[in-house]
């Protein structure tokens, strides 16, 4: 076997054999971990002939007409593989519209369809094959489509909620949709245009442990334990609240199950369900027997957990076996699918109550990254996704070792086969009840790290996705849905890639404490991008009255995550630095006056008002900041120590907003917004 014959067919699969660092530092990727890749990927790499065979094979796949082409409505027309110029083509619109003719020919001699201004999907027939062609607008659905920006108003704003911590009488230790719906009349009333949640995706019911709400079962579905019942079912009796100020997942997750068990076993019946299940196809069927058979299994025994570990009978969806436990177990897979049914229910309630209280954009959904590989999507879908690496970040300043997050990721290649069918069920799910969509890693659209099984981080490669057919599928669904788009896109980013957002009409992140120059200073809002949504903080980063006291640095501490007492000394006279230097920049930007003050409040005062006045399309405010508290929702890197996804809100849902001062911080950032000229 011989490195190029590996190094041809990893490239000729999107592997890329070099990367840059953070430093720009070029390194190459060893053939052990191009090999892994490529072989997890499902080509063959036992062999030179085998490899140029599977090389010849791909190479022959991008000459013929593949299920589905996407295109950009305008002049440009659509290469068409496997056809030449002069070739007939019919093409029926979507709207029912026939077209035909012949094929042009493009400057490199290529056969092209003529252009289209009709954006939609669209059948072609052309040299005896026929595909969809997906011909998406130039840009995604817009803030100002979406009716938030207004000639002579100020630019819009809107809050960000972890949707757990939300407090709600009635929600048995977990936020749920009810919560979110009292806040969205709130904050809506109060002039906000979206209220921004933390990923709602479906968890693990038998394994409440795993609450993480980045790696979860799938992103099809939604986290039951949100589920609000009097959304599908009516005004029910309210238990008596948890005041408690962590969530205890186990025990409420229990509560909550038991809740909505003895409401299946009362209403299973439900004309709303029997409909809901009737329409909602295969992937809530499959979700809610996994979860069956996950409860059944990981119960019975704990190293049953991952569902490779099951019994080979149950390893397929579409087994024998899993047929059989499916008869003998219908009652509770019904049991999921009734409590997804409740969650579906409850989050378009939430919807229409942010769009009744005057939001022009409503809920924004956050779609995590990938699933956990032990999950529901990765059993059902085992033709999509890749199960021989995790996704994950190369070295870097903050993590010099890697990082592996453990997380599963569609294949590229099978996207393509599959016509994108994978990538447009996940985006049409996220955007069900949703006027917006952030994405989360969004450089995942053109390249993700990925790491093989039993390698270490820093031992992975960049994968490349077919950016610009996501981008097109995400433009027009994002039409289709009436859904503007966030990308996080913090991080090492591919060359280009934030140019590739903007001319998409995706909005970048500015976060207050990454707009600082190299030399220390803070950078002035009307510098900041106007393609972007400005924010004081995210949930993986300290709140404003947290890093402004330290509590960041004192929690790794606490933790020993710096490699001496020297360097936690270095980072506390850093950050004394910094605290001038931003003192100075809102003071620049008449966001503050004087000295700067020892009341971390006070600094959350004028942050919000600095942030606010970016002259960015859309400045979101975390529900920490504008309350002013001092403890972060996440601290990346740590398990164990730190409460994770734990904390509650102080105050219900309902009420938050009208705290005096919180009111008041409101009110500033709203009128600190730039206003659109006429």
């Amino acid at each position: 076997m011989t490195e190029s014959q590996l190094q041809a067919l990893a490239a000729a699969a999107g592997v890329q054999r070099r990367w840059e660092d953070v430093h720009g530092q070029a390194h190459d990727v060893g053939d052990l971990t191009l090999r892994a890749i490529v072989a997890a990927l499902g080509l063959p790499v036992d062999s030179d002939s085998a490899m140029r065979d599977a090389q010849a094979l791909l190479a022959a796949a991008q000459q013929r007409l593949p299920p589905m082409l996407t295109m950009t409505c305008g002049p440009d027309g659509l290469a068409v593989p496997g056809s030449e110029a002069g070739d007939r083509y019919r093409l029926e619109l979507e709207s029912g519209e026939l077209r035909e003719g012949r094929l042009e020919q493009g400057w490199a001699g290529e056969a092209r369809l003529p252009a289209l201004n009709e954006p939609g999907y669209h059948r072609l027939e052309s040299g005896g094959a026929h595909c969809r062609v997906a011909a998406a607008p130039s840009r995604c659905f817009s803030l100002l489509e979406a009716g938030a920006v207004r000639h002579d108003a100020a630019a819009p704003w809107a809050l960000a909620a972890q949707l757990y911590g939300l407090r709600r009488a009635g929600d048995l230790g977990i936020g749920d949709f009810g919560g979110v719906a009292q806040l969205a009349r709130s904050a809506g009333r109060l002039g906000a245009a979206g209220l921004a949640l933390s990923p709602m995706h479906a968890l693990f019911s038998a394994d409440p442990t795993r609450y993480g709400p980045y790696a979860p079962s799938t992103r099809l579905l939604l986290n039951v334990l949100h589920a609000d019942p009097a959304a599908a079912l009516g005004p029910q009796a309210v238990p008596a609240n948890d005041d408690a100020t962590f969530i205890d997942w186990p025990a409420a997750a229990r509560r909550k199950l038991a809740r909505l068990q003895a409401l299946f076993d009362r209403t299973q019946d439900h004309p709303g369900f029997v409909a809901f299940r009737n329409q909602a196809g295969p992937a809530l069927e499959e979700h809610a027997r996994f979860e069956a058979l996950h409860a059944h299994l990981y119960g019975s025994d704990p190293a049953l957990w991952h569902w490779r570990y099951w019994p080979a009978e149950y390893r397929t969806p579409h087994s024998a076996g899993v047929q059989r436990f499916v008869q003998h177990h219908a009652g509770d897979v019904a049991f999921h699918a009734f409590c997804q049914w409740l969650a579906d229910a409850s989050l378009a309630a939430a919807q229409r109550a942010a769009r009744q209280a005057g939001m022009s954009i409503g809920l924004i959904a956050d779609l995590a990254v990938g699933t956990d590989g032990g999950g529901s999507h990765a059993w059902s879908r085992q033709d999509e996704v890749v199960s021989g690496f995790s996704v994950g970040a190369p070295p870097d300043v903050f993590s010099p070792l890697g990082q592996d997050w453990g997380l599963t990721a569609f294949s590229p290649l099978q996207m393509r086969a599959g016509g994108f069918s994978a990538f447009l069920e996940l985006l049409r799910a996220a955007m069900r009840h949703a006027g917006g969509i952030r994405l989360d890693h969004a450089m995942g659209l053109q390249r993700l790290w990925v790491v093989p099984s039993g390698m270490g981080p820093a031992e992975g490669a960049y994968l490349s996705y077919p950016v610009q057919d996501l981008l097109r599928l995400l433009a027009l669904e994002s039409h289709r849905h009436r859904c503007i788009v966030i990308g996080e896109d913090l991080g090492t980013l591919p060359e280009g890639f934030n140019q590739r957002m903007a001319q998409t009409g995706i909005l970048g992140m500015r976060v207050l404490w990454f707009e600082q120059e190299e030399d220390g200073r803070f950078r002035a809002p009307q510098q900041w991008p106007q393609d972007a949504a400005a924010m004081t903080t995210t949930h993986d980063l300290p709140t404003v009255a947290g890093w402004w006291r330290g509590r960041d640095i004192e929690w790794r501490e606490k933790l020993n995550r710096f490699p001496s007492r020297e360097a936690a000394q270095q980072e506390h006279a850093q950050r004394r630095q910094d605290r001038v230097a931003l003192w100075d920049a809102m003071r620049e930007s008449r966001a503050a006056e004087g000295e700067p003050p020892n009341d971390p409040q006070q600094v959350v005062d004028a942050a919000l008002v600095h942030v606010a006045s970016a002259r960015c399309s859309l400045a979101i405010l975390p529900l920490e900041d504008a309350l002013g508290l001092e403890e972060q929702p996440n601290m990346p890197g740590t398990v164990a120590g730190h409460p994770n996804w734990q904390r509650r809100l102080p105050g219900e849902a309902a009420d938050l907003l009208h705290d005096p001062v919180v009111a008041r911080r409101l009110g500033s950032f709203a009128r600190a917004r730039p206003r659109r000229a006429s």
